[in-house]
């Protein structure tokens, strides 16, 4: 018998199972607000140098007319004005004479900048002045807080395959609710990066447990329901972000409004079971009785969760004596762990390259931002519902390089298309958008699927690292643009194309049951021979001696 076995046994996807992943997924929600926040918190508002104080006292538009000199598009230039007013630029009718402001002498914004009062009068670069010779502060801001969820990945990780998905999980709530808020009333603009990277840190630990609370506790025909049904929260938590944006365009606010929840995610934690799998490999078979006793209780059939042992549950999770040399040796110490671990890298980096290439670039499109961030979530509800049928119906393996290669194309095709174009560039990068958030939908079922139980949480955490990685490059990437406009978009789309064929060589997992140790990997990627086991779902004789 199998763990699955078991769970079947104890009712499947019983009312605990679907209590249990409806509060694992209220949480998911919030993560797009989170990941997403800086499109709204850090826009970039129209601006100019502020003038002279002689100046601001003069009527209508002459002052600016004459302080600070036009662009290709006769916009006032954002980062220099005239060293002196330019008088002669007045026509007679008071407009602007364009033969004669080429040659005169201009200078930086030494008296700070003049903000617009628009969609974005209240950001962080606008209270911090991030633009000009400071712009770069604001992609900084961002890699921040992917290097916290880079950081994340690998320590709640490792700290969850030694302490539990449920008491990390707990613990991140509670620092993301905590340091959200701290980050709202932050004073100077360090402290407001650091209280990104913490809550960065927060944000990888939620994201991490609540994929793998889900995994080890739902039957294989339900796994790719259940992961496509996260997806779907952290989708409409796109429109969440949109709606609360458009309500609180103070940043202070929005920062605090979508980091509250998280303390009332803190108090409801503490109902939740821990995984009974990682209990019983863990050494502690006694606690994972009690939390399958009461899962069967929960589900109408105390009966058979009352036949459960300790002696069973030993048996029934082949636990392995050591890891040599630490979880994270293991994830590259044989051949199948080396395959396993390498896809699972190429995944989660060029999907998050990728996406964050696109999702963080809304400005870029020239379009309202509420209604560009509304069409990007759109897109997720379809491409999310394409993954689940193709999970279901051709598998993983199919679902996740087809994805991937659909969204290489999608980017490489806007090379090709005149800028002039905008709606069918918005289409294409939409379109591209929404294959990627199929991929990331297809990737934390594939590679849950694919690590054992022993290491799965370490696994998992190399895949956040590496998606936390191309988070954080991607962002770097546009300004190559300053070297060739279209290079952006020629690595943003080559990433997941080459990823694609990366995927063809990992193990199809479809109604296949979780390894649960690394024998089993070796097992299915053909490097072990197959061994019967035969185990008892008690250890205690009836009066008949069976």
């Amino acid at each position: 018998m199998t763990f699955v076995e078991l769970l079947a046994r104890l009712g499947g996807m019983g009312r605990f199972q679907v209590t249990y992943v409806t509060a694992l997924a209220v949480p998911l929600l919030m993560l797009a607000s989170h990941n997403l926040l800086q499109n709204f918190t850090a826009g970039v508002p129209e601006h100019h140098c502020r003038l002279w104080p002689a100046a601001n006292g003069s009527a209508g538009d002459v002052p600016l007319l004459i302080s600070i000199p036009s662009d290709g598009h006769r916009r006032p230039q954002r980062c220099h004005r005239y060293v002196v007013p330019q008088w002669h630029l007045l026509g007679v009718n008071g407009t602007v004479n364009d033969t004669a402001n080429g040659g005169a002498a201009t200078e930086p914004c030494r008296d700070g900048w003049t903000y617009d009062d628009g969609v974005f009068a209240h950001t962080i670069v606008t209270e911090w002045d991030l633009v000009c010779e400071s712009k770069t502060l604001r992609q900084v801001a961002q890699s921040i807080y992917m290097a916290g969820i880079l950081l994340g990945s690998g320590l709640f990780g490792v700290l969850s395959d030694k302490y539990g998905r449920r008491a990390l999980l707990t613990w991140c709530y509670l620092q993301l609710g905590v340091t959200g808020a701290a980050t709202a009333a932050a004073p100077t603009f360090a402290l407001y990066c650091l209280g990104r990277f913490l809550g960065g840190l927060a944000m990888a630990g939620v994201s991490l447990n609540s994929a793998s609370l889900c995994m080890e506790w739902i039957p294989t025909e339900a796994r790719a329901i259940v992961g496509t049904i996260n997806g779907y929260c952290y989708t409409l938590g796109q429109f969440v972000l949109a709606a609360v944006a458009f309500g609180l365009p103070h940043w202070r606010w929005l920062q605090l409004v979508v980091s509250l929840p998280f303390f009332l995610f803190f108090l409801y934690s503490w109902l939740f079971v821990e995984s009974a799998r990682w209990q019983v490999i863990s050494g502690r078979p006694d606690l994972a009785l009690k939390g399958l006793r009461k899962v069967a209780r929960v589900n109408g059939r105390k009966a058979e969760g009352d036949k459960l042992s300790e002696e069973a549950l030993r048996a029934l999770v082949r636990r392995e004596p050591t890891l040599p040399g630490g979880a994270l040796a293991t994830l590259v110490r044989t051949p199948g762990m080396r395959t396993v671990s390498c896809g699972v890298s190429f995944v989660w980096f060029s999907t998050s390259f990728a996406y964050y290439g696109l999702a963080m670039d809304l400005q870029g499109f020239g379009v309202d931002i509420y209604l560009s961030q509304l069409v990007f979530g759109a897109v997720d509800i379809p491409a999310k519902l394409a993954s689940v049928l193709a999970i279901s119906c051709v598998g993983r393996r199919v679902a996740q390089g087809g994805s991937l290669a659909l969204a290489g194309v999608c980017i490489l095709a806007n090379i090709v298309v005149p800028t002039e174009l905008q709606v069918l560039r918005m289409a294409f990068a939409v379109v591209g958008k929404g294959s990627l958030a199929a991929s990331f939908n297809c990737a934390y079922i594939f590679s849950g699927e694919l690590f054992p139980t022993v290491i799965r949480q370490t696994g998992m955490g190399l895949g956040g690292t590496m998606a936390r990685v191309g988070g954080m490059v991607a962002p770097l990437v546009r300004m190559a643009a300053d070297v060739t406009p279209a290079l952006p978009l020629v690595i943003y789309g080559a990433a997941p194309i080459v990823s694609a064929i990366a995927t063809c060589f990992l193990p199809e997992t479809r109604n296949v049951p979780l390894p649960e140790t690394v024998k089993d990997v070796e097992r299915r990627a053909g490097h072990l021979k197959d061994e019967e086991v035969t185990v008892p779902l008690s250890t205690t004789k009836s009066k008949d001696g069976v």
